[in-house]
C-alpha cells in the first residue's frame, strides 16, 4: 500500500475519520488516480501509522475510513546534516532527496564564510516550501513514519551554538583522522562545507565548541556527496544493530 502524509489535526482516531488535501490530494488522485474503496497508509510523520479505506474523493479532498492505528517508535539515532548552500540548487536538492532515503532526522541549510548563493528573505519562504516538498515525496516513497525536518538557513555560528548533540563532527578536505564513532543510540550533527570547503577561522571555531574534525577519505568529494556519506556512514554501522535501532 502507498503512504500518505496529513497533518495531525486532519487524523481523527475517535471517529476513524482523515482527510487529505493539497499536495497529497493531488497525488494520490491525479497521479496515482486512487478509487474510492481501496486501501493506504496514512502518517502524520511523527510516527502514527493508518491503514485506511478511501470513502470518498470530491475536488478538493479525500476522506477516508480509518481501519486501524498504530505507533511506530522513533528511531533512537539522530544525524542532523548542515550542509552550505550550494551554487547549484539542484545538487542540494538532490542531497534531501537522498539523505531522506537514508534516514536523516533534520537538514539545516547553512549560510558559512564561502557559500556562494544566499537566498533573500524574500525567497526563504518559497525555497523551504520546495525542500519540504522535496523530502515529502522523498520519505512517502520510502514510508518513513517520521518526516524530517527542514529548518530555515541559519549561519555558521548559530549552527555551533545549537545544543543537544552527543557528537558534533565536522568533515573537511586538511583533516587527517578517519571517523571513529559509535552512532547507535547518539544524535549527532555533521557541518558540511560548501564550494571552497571551511575557512581555517570556522575549522578554529568548530574545534574550540567540541566538534571533532575528520577525513573521509585521499579523494575530494563534492559537498553534497561528503553530507550523503556522513549519512550513509551512520546507516552502514547501525545495521550491524538490532533491527530495533535501524534508521
Amino acid at each position: 500500500m502507498e503512504l500518505f502524509y496529513t497533518p495531525t489535526e486532519q487524523i481523527h482516531p475517535a471517529t476513524n475519520q482523515v482527510s487529505i488535501e493539497g499536495e497529497e490530494f493531488h497525488h494520490l488522485v491525479r497521479v496515482l488516480r486512487k478509487r474510492e474503496g481501496e486501501l493506504i497508509l496514512v502518517t502524520d510523520g511523527n510516527g502514527l501509522r493508518c491503514e485506511v479505506r478511501i470513502a470518498s474523493i470530491s475536488k478538493h479532498d479525500v476522506q477516508g475510513e480509518i481501519i486501524s492505528t498504530t505507533t511506530i517508535e522513533p528511531p533512537s539515532t539522530r544525524v542532523t546534516v548542515a550542509l552550505s548552500l550550494l551554487k547549484n540548487p539542484q545538487r542540494f536538492e538532490w542531497f534531501l532527496e537522498k539523505a531522506t532515503e537514508l534516514g536523516i532526522s533534520t537538514i539545516i541549510p547553512m549560510v558559512t564564510a564561502r557559500t556562494v548563493v544566499q537566498p533573500s528573505n524574500d525567497r526563504v519562504h518559497n525555497k523551504l516550501k520546495r525542500w519540504r516538498t522535496i523530502v515529502l515525496s522523498a520519505a512517502r516513497q520510502s514510508k518513513r513514519y517520521y518526516l524530517p525536518q527542514v529548518v530555515e538557513p541559519q549561519r555558521f555560528s548559530d549552527v555551533l551554538n545549537r545544543s543537544g548533540y552527543d557528537e558534533r563532527c565536522m568533515p573537511f578536505e586538511a583533516a587527517t583522522s578517519s571517523p571513529t564513532l559509535h552512532c547507535a543510540g547518539k544524535n549527532i550533527l555533521f557541518l558540511i562545507g560548501g564550494e571552497g570547503g571551511f575557512s581555517a577561522e570556522e575549522v578554529q571555531q568548530a574545534e574550540a565548541t567540541g566538534c571533532r574534525t575528520m577525513s573521509l577519505g585521499t579523494t575530494i568529494l563534492r559537498a553534497e556527496t561528503a553530507a550523503l556519506f556522513a549519512v550513509a556512514y551512520v546507516r552502514s554501522q547501525l545495521l550491524t544493530e538490532a533491527p530495533s535501532a535501524w534508521l
